[in-house]
């Protein structure tokens, strides 16, 4: 699959670039595995040379004798001969720098805590030693989110507050899956689009393996996903297991949970059988995998709160291969695909609200964007989009099927939300169906 997409992270980046040929820059990027960090920064930098470092979970010797010949190959100069130590050759970079702008990428950067973690302390005394001389433009990047923000976001770690900017790598948006559907298959359906955001989330190593595959329909993308030798059955395992540490059987129970739509604490605690508290906290706030939902305006902190898994994927991921994990150990995989075929219809309904709530965040139309239901789970309201600037609410009814919404049981619902909250007094409220007719 072509490159798509990204233009303002390129634009960010480019920037940064320039920026470095005055003042050293030390951008940190960050994002979930397989959403394109690496393609995006040499995407970014692919009109001129940079200096590129991955770190191989390998002796430091080995890696430092790779770097040296990036090095050499790279900026087309003679380097230390030969080094056992990163920081010898961080520190000749930095050296370097003060005459010669150039950019260094490390890719990977969280894995130097298993190939020698004193990395991060050697980096910090040598940046601060060269940064106001330097015109060094260092991009770092790693996939395991929860080490990544332990060495840059909590205070007693050595490179804590050096950073000078950071970027934040997210899905496709809907405007560009449809793009990629449109090149792909030019005479693709609702159906087909709504298959691939249910199956992927919008992460690009995803679509690509489905559109390189050539599976671009729901029926060919459940084969190509539940089959012999495919990636995607582990990938659940091979993302998170390293960020949970041994703890991971409890986190994948939590997610599973919720994924089913065991969503509130008590729920999930229900089906584990212990105190979840700490666990969800860690998932929300040390993982970023899962968010504290609550209806608007809910003025309490603590009631009626549910839990969301944020990454689509995961949630397809949690609710069909991990649950159904005994089915692929006998291989039966034409019958996972006949369940989850079973189930599509259903799941893909939850995902479509996911999907227009990213249609209205994209749009920048609105200033505030959420859902509301009641303590009784009586009353729902799929999607209330809000405009401060022309005090304007719009209240959203979402349905797979168009014949499924009632505007009439939706403005039920919204009178039972305004008098509850009081809010959007003197607002021009409207009311409005979605269905997969609308994407």
């Amino acid at each position: 699959m072509k490159f798509y997409d990204r233009e303002q992270e390129i634009a960010f980046l480019r920037e940064t670039r320039d920026t470095a040929g005055k003042v050293a820059r030390f951008t940190v990027v960050t994002g979930r595995r397989r959403i394109g960090k690496t393609t995006l920064i040499r995407e970014a930098y692919k009109d001129e040379p940079f200096v590129y470092f991955f770190v191989a979970r390998k002796a430091e010797s080995d890696l430092c004798e790779a770097y040296l010949e990036e090095i050499s190959e790279k900026l087309g100069i003679p380097t230390l001969g030969s080094s056992r130590h990163f920081s010898e050759i961080f520190r000749y970079l930095m050296q370097l720098s003060q005459t010669k702008s150039f950019t260094l990428v490390i890719d990977e950067f969280q894995d130097f805590f298993r190939v020698n973690k004193a990395v991060y302390s050697e980096m910090q005394n040598i940046w601060d030693e060269y940064e106001k001389t330097s015109k060094i433009n260092l991009v770092v990047c790693g996939s395991i989110y929860s080490l990544m923000q332990k060495i840059f976001k909590q205070k007693k770690e050595p490179l804590y507050g050096r950073q000078t900017a950071e970027l934040r790598v997210k899905p496709f948006k809907p405007s560009v899956l449809k793009q990629i559907m449109a090149d792909a298959k030019p005479d693709y359906t609702k159906e087909d689009l709504m298959a691939l955001f249910t199956f992927t989330g919008g992460v690009a190593k995803y679509v690509g393996q489905l559109v390189d595959g050539g599976a671009l329909d729901k029926d060919a993308m459940i084969r190509h996903i539940v089959s012999p030798n495919s990636t995607f059955l582990n990938e659940g395992k091979n993302n998170l297991i390293e960020e949970f540490g041994k703890d991971y059987g409890i986190y994948f129970s939590i997610l599973s949970c919720i994924a089913r739509g065991k969503n509130t604490r008590s729920e999930i605690e229900d089906v584990i059988g212990k105190e979840v508290g700490g666990y969800l906290t860690n998932l929300a706030e040390e993982y970023e995998l899962i968010s504290k939902r609550q209806p608007l305006f809910e003025k309490s902190a603590n009631k009626n709160v549910r839990y969301e898994l944020d990454d689509v994927f995961y949630s397809f991921w949690f609710r069909f291969i991990f649950k159904y994990s005994y089915i692929i150990e006998i291989e039966n995989f034409e019958k996972l695909q006949e369940i989850i075929g079973r189930d599509y219809s259903t799941f893909s309904g939850l995902m479509l609200e996911r999907y227009f709530h990213r249609v209205a965040m994209e749009s920048g139309e609105f200033t505030r964007i959420g859902r509301w239901w009641d303590r009784k789970g009586e009353n729902e309201i799929d999607m209330i989009a809000e405009d401060e600037l022309s005090d304007s609410v719009t209240f959203y009814e979402i349905k797979r099927q168009a014949d499924e919404i009632s505007i009439g049981v939706l403005k039920q619902r919204a009178e039972v939300m305004l008098q509850a909250t009081h809010e959007f007094k003197k607002y021009d409220i409207r009311y409005k169906g979605l269905s997969m007719e609308d994407m």
